[in-house]
């Protein structure tokens, strides 16, 4: 089994759009209610859904690079905001927090190693 996709609800499909371009996804399907885009690394896609703003979500959508801080300093030249700059967790990753306009919470992070084999890995 493999992840295709996330599809995330946003309440402004344009501003969306101009954001996740920005971060680097490369668009692929373009509707007024409907977007989906290329990963910038590996096979996988993301996709946005037009919602009413009364719709909350509480996932957290993570995004891997190996030069984090490299992309995030890229993001920042180009006035994207972010809640937390990259930071080293207690878990073994380095993490950077920034919200979508439609209040989406991501994480752009690298966990190398860590991330399929942390040292508290259960053994099957």
């Amino acid at each position: 089994m493999d992840l295709n996709q996330v599809t995330l609800p946003v309440f402004d499909m344009k501003k969306a759009v101009a954001f996740y371009q920005v971060l680097g996804f490369t668009l692929i399907v373009d509707t007024p209610h409907y977007a989906r885009f290329e990963c910038p690394m590996g096979q996988s896609t993301f996709s946005l859904s037009l919602a009413p703003e009364s719709t909350m979500n509480g996932a957290v959508i993570y995004f891997e690079h190996e030069k984090l801080d490299t992309w995030v300093d890229d993001l920042l030249a180009k006035d994207i905001e972010f809640a937390q700059l990259p930071t080293d967790e207690a878990y073994l990753w380095r993490e950077a927090v920034l919200f979508d306009p439609s209040g989406n919470k991501l994480k752009l992070y690298w966990a190398g190693e860590n991330r399929l084999n942390p040292p508290w890995r259960v053994n099957s």
